[in-house]
């Protein structure tokens, strides 16, 4: 993606060094912008003529393999070929001007310079090199097996290329226009065309005539509107793209680090699943050295290491957001303080610049403040702005918006939070929290080091008001129209069952035609009584159910942010998937370092989940042991929670219904069997009786 948004930059540069010669002559005391140019030799407009037309066939067979319409391995290599060979062509003939082509001009060596032609060949071999070298890097992964060779992107990164072309084409579109209208050099034109759509202004260049004005107020506009365009896919492309990649990463060395730290200090009784019921442990006031109380039933323990795995995902989700940050920030500062340095370098012969001097125009420029008090006024100045400016844009966008997920979140937080603790108080029993949390950000979390902020989890946990009464009325309903008796058969219960007669939910087989159905007013209610503790209703009531379950979280995918749900909700999830966090059958005491070196992660391979190979056999001995802690934890990957509990849920749903339809089918061929059974007994008895009075 990187080689697929400055293959077109490095393009356009190529036709900015097509269309003027690369030779000025500017005899002493004439002004550069009045210096004529000098005629380059005929092979050298052919050579690059040549290398630009190979260039854009390498883009298009880009943008060709980015939507899919021509194979990689045909687009690839054409692509990396195409683009070297531009580089080494243009690498060739900048070398010959800066010297052979001295030779054999009527103009003394002294008065001769290079134009911005020239520069721009250099910065378009500049891209060409490294865009020909990421990509041969893509192409040998992909090869070898590293990569994926399809390119899964979103509709916003796949249009970036062709935003990026766009956007590209009116800039020198417009700096042709302009041009002809204001009378400029057309590369000064195109210096004008950049300052002016990246809003910085400087004023050095502007509309000078009525129509030249009139048409830069639509030029502008449009051209503004289009930045953000790209703006918008840049911030797509560096930051929504991979997040969830890095963030699950991150998350895995942590956990590692974690449960290895606690294996070496002895600490990790916590991860060892309590298996018997003798032996649960009684809760005494033991400490671990995290000062955590050992929990007593294998529910808590349960609930214990879901909280710390919790813990790690914020650990690993704020280092990944800080981590961001300090590597846009650096960026920002080598483009800062190298763009000076160059900027000195290429005005210190012609407006005597020192250091100072380039460093301010550069901050000047990065902010869009644009002053124009201090500007480029060499060949190489100018033409270097625009090539800068195109990397500052993407470097710009990704910086504001770490800075929004780090630094401004961090002040509008602790504002909040000081707001709380001070003059504005919030809810009762938060002034300690809120306490803590300022303290533990301020001393960089020496203090109050276990400290955490609770999860908020809404959309199930929290009832609204008479909600309780509703969801009692259903449970003391369908405990009166049903029995304790259970029917093991077909029930969308967990594989190890509560000890007792049976839940609220339960159903007599001799009852289970008659009672099959819920109520409206209780059907309503079901998906109300979220408790992994009770057992789950049968048949057609656990399809609903189940569609109820399957209707929430497609609600909760539409939201913006992903939803990160309790403890006490996953327990309800896994109960409906089958599983029982009660019960230590299906629990796995966390390991630093898998088995095997080639895992898988949930949202890569499915039969890695936890209820693998589960069905309405609850015995089933193929279920893979897992802890939340561990390496097939669903909270680890970069799949959303939400998006890996439906999956289990439709699956379960479809394992149900199958279920239900061949026992329907078993059913319906024994009556059938029966009534021919009884059909013929009938017909004997009559033929017999015949015979007799016959």
């Amino acid at each position: 993606m990187i080689a697929g948004t400055l293959g077109p930059v490095a393009s356009a540069f190529s036709i900015c060094a097509l269309v003027r010669p690369w030779r000025q002559h500017r005899p002493p005391g004439q002004e550069l912008k009045t210096a004529p140019f000098v005629d380059d030799p005929i092979w050298l407009t052919v050579i690059n003529a040549i290398q630009l037309v190979m260039a854009i066939v390498s883009n298009v067979f880009l943008l060709l393999n980015m939507t899919r319409r021509v194979r990689f391995t045909i687009a690839q290599p054409i692509t990396i070929v195409g683009w070297y060979i531009s580089a080494i062509l243009l690498i060739s003939l900048l070398g010959t001007a800066a010297g052979p082509m001295y030779e054999g001009f009527k103009y003394p060596s002294d008065e001769l310079i290079w134009s911005q032609a020239f520069y721009y060949g250099m910065w378009a071999a500049i891209l060409y090199f490294v865009d020909a070298s990421l990509m041969l890097v893509t192409f040998y992964g992909a090869w070898t097996g590293h990569y994926n060779k399809d390119f899964n992107l979103t509709p916003s990164q796949r249009t970036l290329m062709l935003q990026t072309i766009m956007f590209l084409f009116y800039l020198l579109l417009g700096a042709l226009v302009f041009s002809n209208i204001e009378g400029w050099n057309y590369l000064d034109a195109v210096y004008w065309a950049d300052v002016t759509l990246f809003t910085v202004g400087f004023g050095d260049y502007r509309a000078e005539t009525n129509l030249g004005r009139a048409l830069m107020m639509p030029y502008a506009l449009v051209g503004v509107i289009s930045l953000g365009l790209v703006v918008g896919s840049i911030r797509s492309l560096v930051l929504e793209r991979g997040k969830r990649q890095v963030d699950a990463r991150m998350e895995e060395k942590k956990r590692r680090r974690i449960v290895r730290t606690m294996t070496k200090k002895g600490e990790d009784e916590l991860l060892e699943p309590i298996r018997e019921p003798q032996k649960q442990r009684s809760m005494t006031p033991q400490r671990t050295g995290s000062n955590l109380q050992q929990p007593a039933t294998e529910f808590e323990r349960r609930k214990a290491e879901f909280e710390l795995m919790r813990k790690i995902q914020a650990q690993a989700s704020s280092r990944r957001r800080w981590v961001a940050m300090a590597i846009s920030t650096g960026t920002w500062l080598i483009l800062w303080l190298l763009g000076a340095y160059v900027f000195v370098k290429c005005e210190e012969h012609y407006q005597g610049w020192d250091y100072f001097d380039g460093f301010y125009f550069c901050f000047v420029s990065l902010t869009t403040i644009g002053y124009g008090d201090v500007t480029p006024a060499s060949n190489a100045g100018k033409s270097f702005f625009v090539f800068w400016s195109l990397l500052a844009l993407p470097t710009m966008t990704v910086l504001i918006s770490n800075a929004g997920d780090t630094v401004v979140k961090l002040i509008r937080d602790g504002t909040l939070r000081l707001g709380n603790v001070t003059i504005l108080p919030g809810e009762e029993g938060s002034f300690s929290s809120d306490l803590k949390y300022i303290i533990h950000r301020c001393t960089f979390g020496y203090a109050f080091p276990d400290y955490t902020e609770p999860a908020q989890s809404p959309h199930i946990s929290k009832k609204p008001s008479g909600q309780d009464s509703t969801g009692d009325a259903a449970a003391a309903f369908v405990d009166m129209e049903q029995g304790p008796d259970q029917d093991n058969d077909s029930r969308g219960r967990s594989r190890h069952p509560r000890t007792g007669d049976g839940g609220p939910y339960s159903e007599r087989p001799d009852q289970s035609r008659h009672n099959s159905t819920f109520t409206t007013r209780v059907r309503r209610s079901l998906s109300r009584l979220r408790d992994a503790h009770k057992d789950l209703p049968a048949g057609a009531n656990f399809h609903f159910l189940l569609i109820s379950e399957i209707q929430a979280l497609t609600a909760h995918l539409k939201s913006q942010k992903p939803h990160k749900y309790s403890f006490e909700e996953w327990a309800w999830y896994l109960k409906l998937i089958g599983e029982d966090e009660s019960s230590a059958d299906t629990h796995l005491k966390a390991q630093p370092k898998p088995k095997n070196h080639h895992r898988h992660h949930h949202s890569k391979k499915i039969d890695d989940s936890p209820e693998k190979d589960t069905g309405e056999n609850t015995g089933s001995e193929h279920v893979t042991a897992w802890s939340w802690v561990g390496i097939r934890s669903p909270l680890m990957g970069s799949q959303e929670e939400t998006e890996w509990i439906l999956d289990r849920l439709m699956e379960r749903l479809r394992e149900s219904l199958s279920s239900e339809g061949r026992k329907q089918v078993t059913s319906d061929a024994r009556r059938a069997l029966g009534a021919e059974r009884r059909r013929s007994s009938d017909d004997g008895l009559r033929k017999k009786h015949q015979e007799e009075h016959g």
